[in-house]
């Protein structure tokens, strides 16, 4: 054999053998300064409280500080290309929510791509999505409100939070599937949605369970269903509209945490190994499902796959519904 090709060969499974001890080693030493963390919403929603308490629990694990920033606006966009934009060392972090997986179909001059500009690393949680309603209607279930909604000629009335969001693309999936006729109005967040709600000038709005508590307790509002694909524990007398024979009605705000495209793989996955132990711990549990959330954890693989699946997902209701970018 010719001297340089055996010594390139040699060279080249040298390299072979050392690199997978290498990524070890590499885990272990990352990090060496605090990461940010950042969070694509204002303070104080369930987001920020989970990215807040997600990060307490990391700075324990990891022995670094992890820095939330909130880089809120533009339905997460701006939050999201800061991240997409950053140096691949494992120093920026996103804790990204469901309109990045949403916005690729409605907004396409993106300057990123969901699927190229980012590396996943974890789911961390949902927001199940209820279907909640004035306490004073004559409908008690799923089944009654779609009979009530197809006896009525302008069919359901729903409120939004937000064109584009989780609950409007939610809602105009379940109206579609209802065979009924149905508007969603846009509002600017929960309040007002509900304002019109308790005051009967809309029929149903999708929302967090933690936001209609309040008005559940008072008797001014009643639960018929929660869009999950099974019941969920922050409620679990609920039934689904899966159960309830709507079986892709399937819908919620969601939140994982994702790195830079070439975050070296090695710290990807101590980011989800620590991160799946933050998320099994009972005290962060206790402080999600006070902010209406589900955890989740798993594999990155996993997370992957459901990030293909809800952009594909949603993609297929924001063309059937004709919704455009606002």
């Amino acid at each position: 054999m010719h001297p340089i090709t055996r010594r390139h060969l040699l060279g080249a499974a040298a390299a072979a053998t050392l690199a997978p001890l290498n990524l070890p080693a590499l885990a272990q030493a990352w990090p060496t300064r605090p990461v940010k963390l950042i969070c694509p919403y204002a303070p104080g929603g369930s987001s920020d409280i989970l990215t807040r308490v997600l990060g307490d629990a990391l700075t324990q694990r990891l022995g670094q500080s992890l820095v939330v920033e909130n880089r809120a606006g533009a339905g997460t966009r701006i939050a999201n290309e800061y991240v997409a934009k950053a140096p691949a060392d494992g120093y920026t972090i996103l804790h990204a929510a469901a309109p990045i997986a949403i916005g690729e179909a409605l907004y396409p001059n993106l300057p990123y791509d969901l699927h190229k500009s980012f590396e996943p690393i974890v789911s961390t949680a949902i927001a199940p999505l209820f279907l909640v309603v004035n306490a004073e209607a004559p409908y008690k279930t799923v089944a009654e409100f779609v009979q009530w909604g197809k006896a009525n000629p302008k069919g359901f009335t729903f409120g939004s939070p937000g064109s584009g969001s989780a609950p409007h693309l939610t809602a105009e999936m379940f109206i579609r599937a209802s065979g009924a006729k149905g508007l969603v109005a846009q509002f600017k967040g929960d309040a007002p949605a509900y304002t019109e709600l308790l005051a009967g000038r809309i029929d149903a709005t999708l929302t967090a369970i933690s936001t209609a508590v309040p008005h559940i307790q008072a008797g001014k509002l009643r639960v018929l269903a929660v869009a999950n694909e099974a019941r969920t524990p922050l409620r679990p007398e609920v039934p689904t509209f899966v159960e309830s024979g709507f079986k892709d009605v399937v819908g919620y705000g969601w939140y994982g945490l994702m790195a830079p495209a070439g975050t070296p793989a090695a710290v990807v996955q101590r980011l989800n190994t620590e991160a799946n132990a933050a998320i099994a711990d009972a005290e962060v549990k206790k402080k999600a499902e006070a902010a209406g959330l589900q955890l989740r954890g798993g594999t990155q693989a996993a997370y992957k796959a459901f990030l293909e699946a809800e952009a594909a997902k949603w993609a297929q209701v924001i063309k059937a519904a004709g919704i455009k970018g606002e």
